[in-house]
């Protein structure tokens, strides 16, 4: 959420960023239904001082034995609440309608976040590691996995419909050393691991950016204001929700969880395989941090390092992309994806993301904390998709393959996969 006052100073910059991200929302509306609340708050507050005068003349006049003119106070007392509880009724709707409207408001924009309508105008900011080469005619990961009984995409449909999936046997050891392998690299980083609540309560998803615009993406529990967590970014940021903290020292939090996502919109897009699945597990790095842009881009810089050290743990080529204002969600300032090499794709596959969205979300879910003056000052929020599997198995198994069907399990998987370090295609008798 932006500041009132902030957006009465620069809307045109907001309305700028609303038409570059392709958010229907304009600040004009929100200008005018501001101006009527405070036109309303004013005329409460004095109609307030009115009465509050009277009301003091009614005691006055009664003191000094003068009836009449109490009596006629009084009566004008009277008018004055009737004219106030109609003036407070239209007030409090005008600050529904401009909670609503701020709601809608998008954060603005990097100065050097790229312009384009979608990502396919995100810029390549860096290319990581050699793409393979083969002398013979590599599998995609679903041949791969059916080869090595990893996944049972028929059996997840039957049982879950489309989208879903099982993992089976070295399928949910890969799962799991991924996301234990990524647990452990942000423990050495001294980031403050958390088991977070899986359903979360409208307001968290408020507060964190998710509602109003992205309802459709998230699952709900019907009769009840509870919803399946699409990232663990929502409970995380969350954890701290109406609280002043401590940012002498950035806060680094830290999740793994299992996470849902209706992917509505997407019907007909990557239907094959793992790619585009509606139950996903995700290693989040959420950070909290000062109010000051200089910081919070360092910050970006390290989320984003960490992810990029465990795609090369993985020994996976990949690219950092800078994400084009339209290809940008309402409340990111400034975002990077990590794409890596797919081979079956013939091209790179989106694999994670980082985001720095200032005080935006903190904003949002009232998250503040002192600042050397002791004025109290709403933190900077940033998030990054560590890993998330099944979608990473995909370049795991594809770019490490061999010919005979046999995949090489990177060196740094290896402690978590018993010593394997292949895994070998069935013996046919």
């Amino acid at each position: 959420m932006l500041d009132m006052k902030w957006i009465r100073q620069h809307s045109k910059a907001v309305q700028e960023a609303a038409d570059r991200k392709g958010i229907a929302f304009s600040v004009e509306e929100l200008l005018q239904a501001d101006e009527n609340r405070r036109r309303l708050l004013t005329q409460t507050e004095e109609g307030r001082q009115a009465r509050n005068r009277l009301s003091q003349e009614v005691g006055r006049h009664l003191q000094e034995g003068r009836q009449s003119e109490a009596e006629t106070a009084k009566a004008q007392v009277k008018e004055w609440n009737l004219r106030l509880s109609f003036l407070e009724e239209h007030l409090q709707k005008a600050d529904t309608v401009v909670h609503e409207l701020l709601l809608l408001a998008p954060n603005i924009t990097s100065p050097d976040t790229p312009a384009g309508a979608s990502d396919a105008d995100n810029v390549a900011v860096r290319h990581v590691g050699s793409l393979p080469e083969w002398a013979f005619a590599p599998r995609d990961h679903m041949a791969l996995a059916e080869l090595h009984r990893l996944a049972d995409v028929p059996r997840g449909v039957k049982t879950g419909g489309a989208r879903s999936y099982y993992l089976t046997g070295a399928g949910v050891a890969l799962h799991r050393a991924v996301q234990q392998l990524a647990m452990d690299m942000l423990a050495e980083r001294g980031y403050q691991w958390m088991e977070v609540p899986l359903l979360v309560r409208g307001e968290a998803l408020v507060n964190t950016g998710f509602f109003p615009l992205g309802r459709d993406q998230v699952y709900r529990v019907e009769g009840a204001d509870s919803y399946l967590a699409g990232t663990s970014e929502v409970p995380l940021v969350s954890f701290y929700a109406g609280e002043i903290v401590d940012v002498d020292q950035p806060l680094r939090l830290a999740a793994s969880s299992v996470c849902f996502r209706s992917e509505v919109g997407a019907a007909g897009r990557d239907v094959r395989g793992l790619y585009r699945v509606h139950q996903f597990s995700k290693v989040e790095q959420v950070v909290l941090c000062r109010n000051d842009p200089e910081e919070s881009e360092r910050l970006l810089q390290e989320i984003t390092a960490n992810a990029e050290e465990l795609l090369r743990r993985l020994e996976l080529p990949y690219r950092v992309m800078a994400v084009c204002a339209g290809d940008m969600s309402q409340k990111t300032y400034k975002q990077y994806d990590i794409e890596t090499w797919m081979p079956s794709r013939e091209a790179y596959g989106e694999t994670h993301s980082s985001s720095n969205l200032h005080d935006f979300q903190a904003r949002r879910a009232n998250i503040r904390y002192r600042d050397s003056e002791g004025k109290l000052r709403f933190c900077h929020t940033l998030n990054n998709t560590m890993v998330a599997t099944p979608r990473i198995l995909i370049p795991l198994l594809e770019n490490h393959q061999e010919e005979d069907g046999s995949v090489r399990i990177p060196a740094a998987l290896q402690p978590y996969m018993n010593g394997l370090t292949k895994l070998e295609p069935p013996q046919v008798l």
